[in-house]
């Protein structure tokens, strides 16, 4: 008897989630949103490239994007092109941990060979009230995980005694390129650390996190990542960037 209270209890803690049912994704607002921000002019930016190809198929999210859009002064409006948010945010538990997990498949045409950041496919883990940022970018012969805290237009960031913006990008290939990979990333609020597994292997582990996150808006997008100029945009020269994405499951443990 006991041994059955005591399973409770802990099953009682654990709390699974999925955030998929892709195929009300036209329903703009129900499950999920066209990604952007508000600018301070009052207008709001959008993720969303005109000529993307949308298919759900299986519970699968297909997105065939010809790059177009472009940002000459916001380096942040430049790298995301198109790209859903979740509409639910995932709080982070005060004690325990949130994992999300999910498979990606990236293809890209006309993209610079070797090149990540020419085109890939994005997992984000975006947190508004801090300006974090946890992510998965998949392209066609590389990957990179993403650690950050970056100064997303409206959001008001931490103080600390430590570098306030960042972003750590840690490539590599030992994965199934141009196939579906699954991809893990798990934050631990009270541990102040985050893990990156790779198909099941721990590939990467950040800890002594400067700030607290507290809630996850869910990204999956299509980006570039090339540096902004003195003349503007560099990011599109005529490449397409094919993406894939299972549903993502959500897991938290208090």
């Amino acid at each position: 008897m006991d041994k059955q209270v005591t399973t409770a209890k802990k099953a009682a803690k654990e709390q699974q989630l999925t955030f998929g049912d892709f195929h009300t994704i036209l329903d703009e607002g129900n499950k999920w949103t066209i990604g952007g921000f508000k600018l301070p002019d009052g207008t709001f930016w959008e993720y969303r490239e005109p000529e993307a190809v949308v298919i759900v198929r299986n519970d699968i999210l297909y997105v065939r994007a010809p790059l177009s859009r472009q940002n000459d002064k916001v380096q942040i409006l430049d790298n995301a092109k198109h790209m859903y948010y979740s509409v639910e945010n995932v709080v982070v538990p005060e004690k325990g941990e949130v994992t999300f997990e999910l498979q990606i498949r990236a293809r890209t045409q006309g993209t610079a060979p070797n090149d990540l950041y020419d085109g890939y496919v994005s997992l984000n883990l975006l947190d508004f009230t801090t300006g974090a940022a946890l992510d998965f970018f998949a392209g066609n012969d590389k990957y990179a995980s993403v650690y950050a805290v970056l100064p997303f237009p409206g959001v008001t960031v931490p103080i600390v005694d430590k570098t306030k913006y960042f972003c750590i990008f840690k490539e590599d290939t030992n994965f199934k390129a141009r196939e579906f990979n699954t991809y893990k990333i798990t934050y631990n609020r009270a541990n102040d650390e985050v893990v990156f597994y790779l198909n099941g292997e721990e590939v990467r582990r950040e800890k002594n996190v400067p700030i607290k996150f507290n809630q996850f808006t869910i990204a999956l997008g299509i980006m570039t990542e090339k540096d902004l100029t003195p003349e503007g945009s560099v990011s599109v020269h005529g490449q397409t960037v094919i993406a894939e994405y299972s549903p993502v499951k959500v897991s938290i443990t208090e």
